[in-house]
């Protein structure tokens, strides 16, 4: 069983309601809904969210929505509160968390951290794409990830790591996209175990993972797929999807 959750929220500081906002016509948390019923790999798609406005927005383009708690202090706990409200029980039921301000999300990428995670025997999956632009990796807004020779994680950090001591080695560098797949086992446990050192310092809940044992499989992807952060990235978006019709994960909607 394979269920991808998509946490939605209408708060926002840079950019209320953004979930509700028109992107060619339909509301972005439509265009998120849409790459994953396109992945086709997934057999049940759902919204998470604490507003009747995500809510009946969701219903009213025929899609599934969990009504959750205001209180979650991160969109993982969401995903933890409708799995139980789902009633999910099988501990190797894989749960796919899909970032609800990422329309232009590629339906092979959640495809293909599914399949990561199965293949790997991981605890969770995640994306990664090659970061050779050195400005982009000095932003601390830009998380960037070391793996071991498995692809599995070693650590998830703001800085630009691996750091390049003498400057004459090339640093190969990876950014990480947050979209993840997990096994309902892995959730639960994560979901109770208190904050760690590391996550409350680097302000990355998937550092406590890492820190509780648990193996994090990297898929490669080519590229980041952009998010919804601000007005501007809204425009960003619909020029994109003018350009690029072929982009838009509402071609197969609904099937």
């Amino acid at each position: 069983m394979v269920i991808a959750v998509i946490p939605a929220r209408y708060a926002s500081t840079r950019f209320p309601g953004k979930p509700l906002a028109l992107l060619a016509g339909h509301p972005v948390i439509e265009h998120v809904y849409g790459g994953a019923l396109n992945a086709r790999c997934c057999d049940r798609v759902v919204v998470a969210t604490d507003d009747d406005r995500i809510a009946d927005a969701v219903t009213a383009f025929g899609g599934q929505v969990v009504l959750t708690r205001a209180d979650h202090p991160s969109g993982t706990d969401r995903i933890v509160e409708a799995c139980t409200t789902l009633g999910v029980a099988d501990p190797d039921a894989v749960i796919v968390n899909v970032q609800g301000d990422e329309p232009l999300i590629r339906p092979t990428d959640i495809a293909a951290a599914v399949e990561g995670l199965v293949s790997s025997g991981a605890d969770w999956s995640t994306l990664v794409y090659p970061l050779a632009d050195e400005a982009a990796a000095a932003s601390p807004n830009l998380v960037k990830v070391v793996m071991d020779a498995r692809s599995s994680a070693l650590y998830f950090s703001r800085l630009p790591v691996p750091f390049q001591r003498d400057g004459t080695a090339p640093a190969r560098r990876f950014g990480h996209i947050g979209l993840y797949a997990y096994r309902a086992a892995a959730l639960r446990r994560f979901s109770q175990a208190q904050p760690t050192p590391l996550e409350q310092t680097e302000k990355l809940e998937q550092l406590r993972a890492l820190e509780l044992g648990m193996r994090i499989h990297c898929v490669a992807v080519a590229t980041a797929h952009p998010g919804i952060d601000t007005p501007a990235d809204l425009a960003r978006a619909e020029e994109a999807l003018l350009r690029n019709p072929e982009l838009s994960n509402l071609d197969r909607h609904g099937d």
